[in-house]
């Protein structure tokens, strides 16, 4: 089913990338400018960034204790993935289960023939059929949105910014004649500008999400489904005992439904609100409707 693109979103999503492309530039002027050796962290993180495309899926997985399940295990979950990857124009990824309460899904892998879509044990005892169909349209968007390359090349930067931050020294010419005073405006340039692409990728990561709503909501027809499926997950999360929440915090940006604790993680959210979302989706349900 195709689906009208939402310019403002699309605007907003360029806007950030835009942005992040202009701190990221500057960024780079300012550590050549003050003797900082980025042949290496360049170097280093390339290889770090290649792995981390090519290895996502796997690294992901292993994070959550998920493993990939056959049509023999799991039917009725390739069954659903099957069609929606048909309705989604896309081949069918690898089907992964995680055992674990926590009521979630989550997308990976470098493109669109290489992906694997995870869901959890707590989230198929928890939704109903077009619940869960919504929740797996949702992540077939990101697949075909390429959400997690998109986000793996924004944050590249950032993560040499961090690492300059916290390896300034080492990293760093050391021309004596300036008393470090190179390594220390390095430094600093690369902590704003690591707390600046902190925040711009979060906001990007906010924006994708709202994307692969819409996107999923086109492919199964029935984005009040997916509405249903949100807020019963987010219903649950507080139902889940913290020691499941805390060990797989480290997923959030990859969750359908993200793990928040506290002010901080609000703050700092890799997605939007699940009222947001909601509303945005009734928004475009009725849209459909009146076509």
């Amino acid at each position: 089913m195709d689906w009208e693109t939402d310019w403002g979103l699309r605007t907003r999503m360029v806007v950030v990338v835009v942005l992040l492309a202009a701190l990221y530039a500057g960024f780079l002027g300012a550590l050549t400018l003050y003797g900082v050796n980025l042949f290496g962290i360049v170097l280093g993180m390339g290889l770090f960034m290649a792995a981390q495309l090519f290895f996502s899926d796997r690294l992901a997985l292993y994070s959550m204790g998920a493993h990939e399940v056959s049509e023999q295990e799991y039917p009725e979950l390739h069954r659903k993935l099957t069609r929606l990857s048909q309705q989604a124009d896309l081949p069918k990824p690898t089907v992964a289960v995680a055992d674990t309460r926590v009521p979630n899904a989550f997308a990976a892998g470098r493109s669109k023939s290489n992906a694997t879509v995870c869901v959890t044990q707590g989230l198929l005892r928890t939704l109903d059929d077009e619940e869960l169909e919504g929740v797996l349209a949702h992540e077939l968007a990101h697949v075909k949105n390429r959400d997690v390359a998109i986000m793996t090349i924004a944050s590249f930067l950032s993560t040499i910014a961090f690492l300059v931050v916290r390896w300034g020294w080492l990293f760093a010419g050391g021309d004596e004649r300036q008393g470090g005073g190179g390594a220390i405006v390095a430094i600093v340039a690369s902590f704003v500008v690591w707390i600046l692409s902190f925040l711009l990728i979060r906001a990007l990561s906010r924006y994708r999400e709202f994307a692969a709503d819409r996107g999923g909501a086109a492919i199964t027809g029935k984005p009040g489904a997916l509405a249903s499926a949100l807020v019963t997950i987010d219903g649950r999360m507080d139902k889940v005992p913290d020691d499941d929440l805390r060990g797989q915090s480290e997923m959030n940006a990859f969750f359908v439904i993200p793990i928040r604790k506290g002010v901080i993680g609000k703050v700092f959210a890799t997605h939007p609100s699940t009222e947001k979302r909601v509303e945005r989706l009734q928004e475009l349900e009725k849209e459909m409707e009146t076509r």
